[in-house]
Parts: structure tokens; C-alpha cells; sequence
């Protein structure tokens, strides 16, 4: 049974941090594309970041130099470390892993971000 579990969010002031973590089991993680995506109410949802099997990298514009994106194959987890955070990075994060040639796609259950004094 493949599960992504999200971890890591909450309330934050702006300019703080946040570490996000997504769990993962039921599928061969090292052999993944893993990503964050965020999604805020009636907006759709937006690619944050994306590391691939090869550890390259991708970031949104609005993140990069701010957020980062990291993988521990032997855990089996994903990160999302977000600096200097600013108010518009409130939104529902969620965790993607996607293998293309299997196209198999799966979604976490997200964790909210909230950003405010």
C-alpha cells in the first residue's frame, strides 16, 4: 500500500523557517521523481519544488534562493526547508512522487502553512 505522509507544517512568522517531511513507503523511492506542490483556496495547485532520482533540482521562481528541496533514499523521505518565509507562502503543501516510466503518480494528504504575525 503505497502512503506519502506529510509532516511539518503549522503557523509561522514571517521571515522564520519550517522544515516540511513526507514520509513514504509502499513503492521503490529512490527510483522516483519527488516534488512539493501548494495549493491556497480557488487557486490551482503550483509546482514548489521537484528533485529527481539523480538529485537534480527545481524551483519555482517565487522559492528559489529561499526554499530547498532534499531526499534521503534511505529513510524514504523527502524535505522542504523554507526560509524567509513570506505571508503569499501560506497554502496547503503536498508531496508528490511520480516515476515516469510507469507513469504510476501519487499524492500525499498535504499540510497546511500558515504565515502571519
Amino acid at each position: 500500500q503505497v502512503q506519502l505522509v506529510e509532516s511539518g507544517g503549522g503557523l509561522v512568522q514571517p521571515g522564520g523557517s519550517v522544515r516540511l517531511s513526507c514520509a513514504a513507503s509502499g513503492f521503490t523511492f529512490s527510483t522516483y521523481a519527488m516534488s512539493w506542490y501548494r495549493q491556497t483556496p480557488g487557486e490551482e495547485r503550483e509546482l514548489v519544488a521537484l528533485i529527481n532520482s539523480a538529485e537534480g533540482t527545481t524551483y519555482a521562481g517565487s522559492v528559489k534562493g529561499r526554499f530547498t528541496i532534499s531526499r534521503d533514499n534511505a529513510k524514504n523521505t523527502v524535505y522542504l526547508q523554507m526560509n524567509s518565509l513570506k505571508p503569499e507562502d501560506t497554502a496547503v503543501y503536498y508531496c508528490r512522487a511520480y516515476y515516469f516510466v510507469t507513469r504510476n503518480d501519487y499524492w500525499g494528504q498535504g499540510t497546511q502553512v500558515t504565515v502571519s504575525s
